[in-house]
């Protein structure tokens, strides 16, 4: 795991300056990679030229021939990830007649593009992101996994293309303007993130989750899609529940055993939910003694220590709590807030238990994420599997009318958040790709309206999952309701927040996290099967729970769904008081010329006077925008 840059220049007159770019790059990713870095460029001709850097965090190989960028005959790579099946292909590759000279996954990865080119990437199983020189061809070509769990950033500038793991290795090349992107705004205050591949950078994208992007001499770009989590709806499988059961034991089993492939420790978070605790079950199937972490509060509201430790004892886990009080949380919020790369309303949790796992020694770990989005643990799979068949009647009526009984709605309910989503539900055709959105939204757009000073609070790129949706349902017509909200919550939710904020947070501390529930081989036997086999009853996520080899305690299956949060809602009334007016007022969000006058206060006064409209999620997310602003230096769009 480590961080990756570069610069492909297109002017003879820019080498100079792309390469001290591609150094301060490097610079500003230290972070991610502790244990060393690399840089190597090289001129295509007298024109062009590229040059690759690298931070590195050694987890396989650990012994300086592994270092990066790494050369192999007419390819040089820069690469953030693991791939889990490489020494199968390094076996492959053997036996037909390659040679390798380390251990390391990176020289398989070279060896696999040698071999394959871009049809390697559907043979890799792991997570991965990119950069790779082909010397001969003049070609720059950039690479993200299948679900994306390792980003990669793009940006055009001044004969340049550049890459980067983050945004701030971007914005440190001196070579892009940080600047806000206001049309992402709106998408913003909707869903706590931007809407890939855009970002809140003006210029700055990301390469798509199971994509790849080619780079010629003259800077032209072209995307290409390899994988697309709903191709497994175009082979549905007629497994019924016993055969699925057994099917998935092996698949979680199989994933559980390649994610171990290390040549240090990994440890496993333990939340205490379904989703890590089945792998820890997993884990420990073979016998195999695993290492555990959970985080305990001083307040017990809050504490889900019980639960994980219940879980770490019926597996034999060597299970470590580690306890936190109130002063040690607040004390490393600011500290938080400057480790963002692009902000959310999200990603304390993962900043909190990544630096005190990598405090212990570790530098990989496991965490359950993937589960809810792939086996429906998430609400809106029941809810949109009832709603849809509903509001597609109402759909059907003229807009102008459905518009008028949405307003009815949000007059006659009682002020609330509920009442606010479901009066945009009324407004909507009744399609599941403008009511995923509406589950999902913090602001909804007449509140979007109130606050932007320049939109409309709706349609544009603050419709873009929707948009997104509207295409996935065209491409893929056998897609039940089911798969649709898989592929929403994987490719919106998951990816734009969950697994950006988990990148982000870890890698501060220099950590690795793996994702065993998104193996791509357990993925597309999922979205294979139907709904009914897929998700069964109202139990959470019964297909993991009964598929496994050795069972959950039911008194960790059967309590209510609660993620890992933490008493925000609190601290912000008090403990962090200071802190959240100093980022909303005139020296912070009020003063950045991008929201009405006088709004983001007036939301304050309703948040403290606790309206029920305003939570703390949607005040937090203005706190992290501001706070992400001003650490950058980003400027408001002109």
């Amino acid at each position: 795991m480590c961080g990756i840059a570069g610069v492909m220049w297109f002017d003879s007159e820019l080498a100079g300056r792309a390469v001290a770019a591609a150094e301060r790059m490097q610079g500003a990713l230290g972070h991610r990679g502790p244990d060393g870095g690399g840089l190597w460029a090289s001129r295509l001709d007298a024109r062009s030229g590229v040059a690759l850097a690298h931070t590195r965090l050694a987890i396989i190989d650990l012994s300086d021939g592994a270092s990066q960028p790494m050369r192999r005959g007419r390819h040089v790579v820069t690469y953030n990830g693991e791939i889990y099946n490489f020494r199968e292909l390094q076996a492959e590759l053997g036996d037909r007649g390659q040679q390798f000279s380390t251990a390391s996954d990176t020289e398989v990865l070279l060896g696999a593009w040698a071999r394959w080119g871009p049809e390697s990437l559907t043979r890799l199983r792991g997570m991965f992101a990119f950069g790779l020189w082909d010397e001969e061809a003049g070609r720059l070509v950039l690479a993200r996994d299948r679900f994306g769990i390792k980003p990669l950033y793009v940006a055009s500038a001044k004969g340049t293309i550049l890459f980067a793991s983050e945004i701030r290795g971007l914005i440190a090349s001196g070579l892009v303007a940080p600047r806000l992107n206001g049309p992402e705004l709106a998408h913003y205050l909707g869903f706590q993130t931007a809407a890939t591949p855009e970002t809140l950078v003006a210029g700055i994208r990301m390469v798509p989750p199971g994509s790849v992007m080619t780079v010629g001499t003259g800077g032209q770009a072209v995307v290409n899609e390899y994988w697309h989590l709903l191709d497994a709806t175009r082979h549905p499988s007629a497994d019924d529940r016993t055969h699925a059961r057994a099917r998935v034991r092996d698949l979680v089993q199989d994933a559980a055993r390649a994610h171990l492939v290390s040549d240090v420790p990994v440890g496993v978070f333990l939340s205490g939910g379904i989703d890590s605790s089945a792998l820890l079950s997993a884990a420990t199937s073979s016998g195999r003694t695993t290492r555990t972490f959970s985080v305990t509060f001083a307040n017990r509201i809050y504490d889900e220590a019980r639960f994980a430790a219940l879980a770490a004892a019926t597996f034999g886990a060597d299970h470590t709590e580690l306890r936190l009080t109130e002063g040690e949380l607040l004390d490393s919020l600011p500290e938080f807030l400057a480790s963002v790369d692009h902000p959310s309303g999200d990603g304390v949790n993962a900043f909190v238990v990544s630096r005190l796992v990598r405090a212990l020694g570790l530098k990989a770990a496991w965490s359950g994420l993937g589960g809810d989005e792939l086996f429906g643990g998430y609400p809106s799979f029941r809810r949109l599997a009832r709603a849809v068949p509903m509001f597609s009647r109402l759909g059907q009526l003229p807009k102008p009318v459905r518009d008028a009984t949405a307003a009815l709605v949000r007059r006659g309910a009682p002020a609330s958040v509920v009442a606010g989503k479901l009066s945009d539900a009324v407004g909507s055709d009744g399609t599941i790709a403008s009511l995923w959105p509406v589950t999902r939204q913090l602001f909804g757009p007449s509140d979007r309206a109130v606050l932007l000073k320049d939109s409309d609070g709706e349609g544009g790129r603050a419709a873009a999952y929707a948009g997104m949706l509207s295409e996935a349902a065209a491409r893929f017509p056998e897609a039940s309701i089911g798969a649709l909200v898989s592929y929403a919550e994987s490719r919106a939710y998951m990816h734009d927040v969950l697994l950006r904020d988990t990148d982000q947070m870890s890698m501060a501390h220099g950590l690795e996290v793996r994702v065993p529930l998104l193996d791509h081989r357990l993925a597309e036997y999922l979205l294979s099967l139907s709904d009914d086999v897929r998700m069964p009853g109202s139990r959470p996520k019964a297909l993991l729970v009964d598929s496994l080899e050795r069972p959950l305690p039911p008194a960790l299956v059967d309590r209510p769904k609660r993620g890992f949060t933490l008493p925000l809602d609190t601290w912000m009334r008090e403990g962090l008081r200071a802190v959240v007016e100093g980022h909303l007022g005139d020296h912070g969000l009020e003063g950045r010329g991008v929201f009405r006058a006088g709004e983001v206060a007036r939301l304050w006064k309703l948040f403290l006077d606790g309206h029920p409209t305003v939570t703390w999620s949607r005040v937090w997310i203005l706190v992290a925008l501001d706070a992400w602003m001003e650490r950058l230096g980003l400027e408001a769009p002109s």
